[in-house]
């Protein structure tokens, strides 16, 4: 059973539709959510609300059988992004509706061993340095890399 506009609360659309963008949650297609749903006088279903469009979606197909292809297209994604999501979800539940975060996916090279290194030689040149790490190390790291991590 979906909330009645007295239960969702004292935000307003504005509000929601702001604090999703402060968050980086905006539904990227809004206009491409034709679910019914999100067309109802019902506030609590927000257009912009990615997490939520994404939940319904899957809700829709699973619960309701709504066919995958109508079901990722009424609500803005393709049937290839219907797939990542419902495994998304499969593996991490709610948080799998989370977009992945921006940024490095993996362990840096730079360990705390050549960090310490790299700050206790402060008068090699990046270049002395970078060959220095590499053969001590045996890590490749530009030089550039390395004149960043001493202390300034």
């Amino acid at each position: 059973m979906h909330p009645t506009p007295k239960e969702v609360g004292q935000l307003t659309q504005e509000q929601r539709r702001r604090n999703l963008t402060a968050a980086h949650l905006l539904h990227p297609n809004p206009d491409a959510v034709r679910a019914q749903l999100f067309l109802s006088d019902n506030p609590f279903f927000l257009v912009f609300d990615k997490v939520q469009v994404k939940y319904e979606m899957l809700r829709a197909h699973l619960l309701d059988r709504v066919p995958v292809t109508r079901a990722a297209d009424e609500h803005g994604y393709s049937r290839a992004a219907f797939y990542l999501v419902a495994e998304a979800f499969e593996e991490d539940g709610i948080k799998g509706l989370l977009d992945d975060k921006r940024g490095r996916r993996g362990p840096l090279k730079v360990t705390p061993a050549i960090l310490d290194f790299v700050r206790t030689e402060p008068d090699l040149s990046g270049a002395k340095l970078a060959a220095a790490v590499a053969e001590r190390f045996g890590v490749a790291l530009h030089r550039r890399t390395l004149e960043r991590l001493r202390p300034r």
